[in-house]
C-alpha cells in the first residue's frame, strides 16, 4: 500500500511539472502567429501615415521660389530667341504706298529674311526691303521695297521708255505691258555700277522714288529679300 501511494505521490509531482513546458510551447506558437504580424501590420500602418503627412506638406517658400525662377528662364530664353531672330533671321514688314503696284499692294504684310544676302547674296528680280537712312529724298523715313534691276559692275541704261542691262533690254515680265519707265534724273539715266552698288525700281514706275532719283543703292542698306506675303490671306505666297 505504500508503494502505491508513493507511486501515486510521484506521478502527482510528474504531472504538474509537464504543464509548464507546454505553457511556454503555446507561448511561442502565440508570439509567432499573433504578436509579429500585429507588430509588421503597426509598422506598416504608421508609414502609410507618414507617407501620407508628407505629401500632405505644403510647400516651402524656397521651392515656390525656385520654381519661379525656373519660369523666369524659360521665358526670358524664348524672348532671346525671338529678339535673334527678327534682328538677324526674319522680320515682318508692312507694305507703305503704291510703289510696288500691282504686285504688291498698300498695307500688305511681308515677312522679309535676312540671311540668303550673306550666303549667296541677292538676285536679278528679287524684292528686297532697304533701309532709307542716309538715302537722298529718304532721310530716316521709313524702309522701302523695291525690285533688284542692276547687280554689282552692271550698267544700267534707261532709253526709250524701256531699261537696258549691260547693252541688252530688259524684258521685264513682271510688269504690266503697257509699263514706261521715264528717266527722272539725267545722271542716273545711265550708271555703271560700283563692286558694292545695287540699282532698284519700283514694279509702279510711274510713282516709284527709285534708283531712277537718288542713284545706285550701297550693298550695306540692304535689309533682306522678301520671302513671302502672308497677309491678306486670299494673296497668300511669294509675291
Amino acid at each position: 500500500m505504500k508503494r502505491n501511494t508513493e507511486t501515486t505521490t510521484e506521478s502527482e509531482r510528474r504531472t504538474p511539472a509537464a504543464e509548464p513546458e507546454m505553457d511556454v510551447q503555446q507561448t511561442q506558437t502565440w508570439h509567432r502567429s499573433s504578436v509579429l504580424p500585429k507588430q509588421v501590420q503597426a509598422q506598416a500602418a504608421s508609414e502609410e501615415k507618414v507617407g501620407a503627412e508628407v505629401l500632405q506638406t505644403p510647400s516651402r517658400p524656397n521651392d515656390l521660389l525656385l520654381e519661379i525662377l525656373d519660369w523666369l528662364r524659360y521665358i526670358l530664353s524664348a524672348i532671346l530667341i525671338g529678339l535673334l531672330l527678327v534682328v538677324f533671321v526674319i522680320q515682318r514688314n508692312a507694305v507703305i504706298g503704291e510703289s510696288m503696284d500691282p504686285t504688291l499692294h498698300p498695307n500688305d504684310q511681308v515677312l522679309v529674311e535676312k540671311v540668303s544676302k550673306l550666303w549667296h547674296g541677292i538676285s536679278y528680280g528679287d524684292i528686297v526691303t532697304i533701309r532709307t537712312r542716309d538715302l537722298p529724298q529718304h532721310e530716316d523715313g521709313p524702309n522701302i521695297i523695291k525690285r533688284v534691276i542692276g547687280m554689282p559692275g552692271d550698267t544700267i541704261e534707261i532709253k526709250d521708255g524701256v531699261v537696258y542691262r549691260n547693252g541688252e533690254y530688259l524684258k521685264e515680265t513682271y510688269l504690266p505691258d503697257s509699263t514706261v519707265t521715264e528717266i527722272r534724273n539725267p545722271d542716273y539715266a545711265q550708271v555703271t555700277l560700283g563692286p558694292d552698288e545695287y540699282f532698284v525700281m519700283g514694279d509702279n514706275r510711274a510713282v516709284s522714288l527709285d534708283s531712277r532719283s537718288i542713284g545706285p543703292i550701297p550693298a550695306d542698306h540692304m535689309i533682306g529679300e522678301v520671302l513671302l506675303r502672308f497677309y491678306p490671306w486670299q494673296d497668300f505666297g511669294q509675291p
